[in-house]
């Protein structure tokens, strides 16, 4: 943290955020994040030693080994946004082996992206840095554009490609939401049999979500049960959008839910809200990292502060930051994944 000013990044937020004190669940009652983090969430499992071994590879890789804490490079954009779209900012990146080497470089635990780009430099680098292979995407060429993920694979052609990890994304919500819990459940089971971990994208996706001009993708209440249900298919790890509001269920009007939810386990503060979405990962035991959002230009390196400040202090256990890094030419790439990176390496940002 020698060169990293927290406070004059997080500017006006940054008594609000490094201050807070989290008064609605105690810190005492999660599992958090510690050198043997996932030994201790996964040592009494059902996971197989071979699983094991792979989250070790994880949380044992980059400038956070040994720490419980994770920050994975994820760059599968170029299916979901297009090519063009995602790389066009650097078009460096549209060389599938600079991402692996920009993981390399800003000294992540992992790098996730398609089977094309990890295929294509395996041989090279998955002795290197662990792989995670993302099985299924929303490619938006068809048109009109659906709420859907379609396998581009099979969880035996990412361990062949040396794969430590899968992911997924499940679209929680749509109307398609029910085969993809079924498809990526069964993918899951498969790869914990080969001894890979698995991570989910637990992502909303429903037009109905959308109420009176609020967006409740990011609700607190509604990421958070996506959440509980990413658990229920045996995820290791969740990832999941910061939240942004709370009260997605009784503004949509559907489903269930109950009054303490928001006057007693969650408040309007950005901390307590990623608490509850943690609290739905079975009180931390499986990790909760939150995604990094689009690169807006010059204000990058302050968001990615400010989100691994509000992960970190919730009780979470890591970030995956993407296009805040490679659309930037790589030494700024490095300084943002760092940055990032020693945020979770401070003493002096704790718990609230």
């Amino acid at each position: 943290m020698s060169k990293l000013n927290v406070p004059e990044l997080l500017g006006s937020q940054a008594e609000f955020l490094l201050n807070h004190s989290c008064t609605t669940l105690s810190k005492t009652r999660l599992h958090l994040p510690n050198p043997n983090y996932y030994m201790d969430s996964f040592g009494m499992s059902n996971r197989n030693p071979q699983v094991l071994r792979s989250l070790g590879q994880i949380f044992n890789s980059g400038r956070l080994a040994n720490t419980g804490y994770v920050s994975i490079l994820p760059v599968d954009q170029g299916i979901e946004h297009s090519a063009g779209a995602s790389f066009a900012p650097n078009v460096d990146y549209f060389d599938s082996e600079n991402i692996i080497k920009l993981a390399i470089e800003g000294g992540c635990n992992a790098v996730a992206s398609t089977f094309g780009v990890l295929a294509s430099c395996s041989r090279q680098y998955a002795h290197k840095i662990p792989f995670i292979v993302k099985l299924n995407h929303n490619e938006f060429l068809s048109y009109p554009n659906r709420f859907n993920q379609f396998m581009f694979g099979s969880v035996e052609e990412a361990w062949n490609l040396g794969a430590v990890a899968v992911g997924a994304t499940i679209y929680f919500g749509s109307a398609e939401s029910d085969q993809q819990i079924v498809e990526v459940a069964q993918a899951f089971e498969r790869a914990h049999e080969l001894g890979m971990a698995t991570i989910l994208w637990c992502y909303m996706r429903n037009n109905a979500f959308k109420k009176d001009g609020v967006d409740y993708h990011t609700s607190a209440d509604l990421t958070g049960q996506a959440n509980h249900l990413g658990v229920t298919i045996q995820a290791d790890i969740i990832k999941q959008k910061l939240p942004d509001n709370n009260g997605g269920y009784m503004a949509v009007n559907y489903g269930k839910t109950h009054p303490k939810v928001y006057s007693e386990l969650s408040t309007d503060h950005p901390i307590d809200l990623c608490r509850y979405q943690l609290m739905n990962c079975y009180m931390g035991k499986v990790g909760l990292i939150n995604s990094g959002g689009e690169s807006k230009g010059a204000s990058d390196l302050g968001e990615a502060v400010r989100t691994a400040v509000i992960n970190k202090r919730a009780g979470g256990c890591g970030l995956i930051s993407g296009r805040k890094a490679f659309q930037k030419p790589m030494a700024e790439g490095i300084e943002i994944l760092n940055a990032i990176q020693d945020v979770y390496l401070s003493k002096d940002i704790t718990i609230a």
